[in-house]
């Protein structure tokens, strides 16, 4: 197959803000891991210079080998039980507003890393009580009360990518199964109502707008509150391909589509990733669930 050549509209410039490289020296002087750096985000430098960044925890080495994700493969490092405090002291010296934390797959541990991610949400709260905190978590699958576990920390936002259609599942994501995703977020909702649920897909997987349109629904019969819908780019040639490159056009119409199915918030654009602008989208988010709200209260008196 021909390699698709890259749009304009998808051409990011190198970071030169020095804000970036202030970031970049907290991060690496506590020693962290970022999906920024590790997933090759082309987002990084913009993120970086508003002093966002999303925190990768439990290693830099996953158990699983999705065919679009840059993230190393391989035999996982050892937990660090100091992760947590070095999370919160780098928070603390960004002085975020917003904070992501996601993670690698960790198969080979008993509860998948979700008693981690609690004590990462812990010691955050502990440094930064004014910080929200928004969770990217793996499936979990196999794993009996993990999500539990992660949503008794509280998290604001407890984000799970389906990352694609059903039917890319085997070649796209086959350490995964799309309805055990779909019964992660819907299970998040029945433990704790008022946590924001948020999931998003790539496009440009050899996925059809059908099938976009499907997922919409099954995200919404899950409860989900908020749905990010991005482009996929290909990190190396040994990855899944990049099958197309839709206009930002058909983003604006696969985000027309989502708003009219009921998501308090969507964010679709070729550049969309699930950590970008997620703390002005928290406080939109916020809004929109005070306005839902008022607006059922008025329709039922």
């Amino acid at each position: 197959m021909e390699k698709l050549t890259k749009p304009n509209w998808i051409r990011v410039k190198a970071p030169v803000h020095k804000t970036y490289f202030e970031t970049k020296d907290v991060i690496k002087g506590l020693k962290l891991n970022t999906v920024c750096e590790e997933a090759a985000c082309p987002n990084i430098g913009e993120c970086w210079s508003k002093k966002h960044a999303t925190i990768m925890i439990l290693g830099s080495v996953c158990t699983r080998a999705c065919a679009f994700c840059n993230i190393a493969t391989g035999r996982p490092d050892q937990l660090d039980p100091h992760e947590p405090e070095r999370v919160a002291e780098a928070l603390g010296k960004l002085g975020l507003e917003h904070v992501v934390i996601t993670s690698v797959d960790r198969d080979d541990l008993d509860d998948g890393g979700a008693n981690h991610f609690a004590q990462v949400i812990l010691a955050i709260r502990q440094t930064s009580p004014n910080t929200t905190i928004e969770v990217l978590t793996p499936d979990f699958r196999r794993k009996a009360s993990a999500i539990e576990t992660v949503v008794a920390a509280r998290p604001d936002v407890y984000n799970h990518n389906l990352e694609t259609v059903p039917r890319l599942y085997q070649t796209v994501r086959p350490g995964a199964r799309y309805f055990h995703s779909l019964k992660l977020l819907s299970l998040v909702k029945e433990i704790d109502p008022s946590i924001f649920t948020k999931s998003g897909i790539m496009v440009g997987l050899g996925e059809d707008t059908k099938e976009v349109y499907q997922v919409m629904d099954d995200l919404r019969s899950a409860e989900v509150d908020f749905m990010t819908i991005g482009q996929y780019l290909q990190p190396t040639p040994k990855h899944h391909p990049v099958m197309d490159y839709p206009h930002p056009d058909a983003f604006k119409e696969m985000e027309q589509m989502a708003r009219g199915k009921g998501f308090l918030m969507v964010s679709a654009s070729p550049l969309t990733r699930s950590s970008y602008h997620a703390g002005d989208d928290f406080k939109k988010l916020r809004e929109a669930r005070e306005l839902h709200l008022k607006q059922a209260y008025a329709k039922a008196f």
